[in-house]
């Protein structure tokens, strides 16, 4: 049962993983994106903050 308390974070994809390294395309899947503009809204946790600091320059957090 999840806790209702849990913080989230909502990242939009805002660049293309076309001509990227291959482990930022693995990176964007692993948030859950795939496709320009797509959101996911995942866990707020330390190996989800570094995946978005590692590909900041092509995901944007949502408010």
């Amino acid at each position: 049962m999840a806790d209702s308390k849990t913080k989230t974070v909502t990242v939009q994809q805002i660049g293309s993983p076309l001509r990227r390294p291959k482990e930022q395309r693995a990176t964007l899947i692993g948030l859950g994106l795939n496709k320009m503009n797509r959101r996911s809204t995942l866990e707020d946790t330390p190996a989800v903050r570094g995946m978005i600091r590692k590909i900041s320059h092509m995901v944007r957090v949502v408010d």
